[in-house]
């Protein structure tokens, strides 16, 4: 740390990284809020063939960066539907409606930012535990607050995973 910054700078390796994952994805851990000053949190998500992600949901304080390192993600984003290819950038504003999954057919390796940072670790933890049967979906629920994660109704995306099927 220098006498310009707040945080040390952060060298996350691979091979040290902590790894969290559900049936369908491996979520890579990179750098969350309290090692960077609440600068940034991010890390990077490998989804299975047409692995769901995230139902929608919308972030009050941060926005979320995505960017496909490799694959196709499909993403609502407020009430339409698009396709993230290998190289796009996308940038979800705070109080937007949004959801992903891997596109239908396809795998997607994705590395997500938010920022300002907010302690999502603790959060990736809980719903791999949700996924995998060890706690229970109610947890998430009453984690919304905290984790700065709002689940919203949205038609459009629900149809979008019944076309799946």
């Amino acid at each position: 740390m220098n006498k310009y910054t707040t945080f040390a700078p952060i060298l996350t390796r691979a091979a040290d990284a902590e790894t969290t994952s559900d049936p369908s994805s491996v979520m890579t851990l990179l750098a969350d809020s309290d090692t960077t000053g609440g600068q940034l949190t991010s890390y990077r998500s490998s989804f299975a063939r047409g692995a769901v992600g995230a139902p929608a949901h919308f972030h009050t304080r941060a926005s979320e960066l995505f960017f496909v390192l490799d694959g196709s993600l499909q993403v609502l984003l407020d009430q339409e539907l698009t396709v993230l290819e290998k190289g796009d950038f996308l940038l979800v504003p705070p109080r937007t409606p949004h959801a992903f999954a891997a596109a239908p057919g396809s795998e997607a390796d994705v590395l997500f930012v938010f920022t300002p940072g907010m302690a999502r670790f603790d959060y990736l933890r809980l719903l791999g535990r949700v996924m995998r049967g060890e706690a229970s979906p109610q947890e998430i629920k009453d984690s919304s607050e905290r984790f700065d994660n709002h689940y919203v109704d949205s038609p459009v995306w629900q149809q979008a995973l019944a076309e799946r099927a």
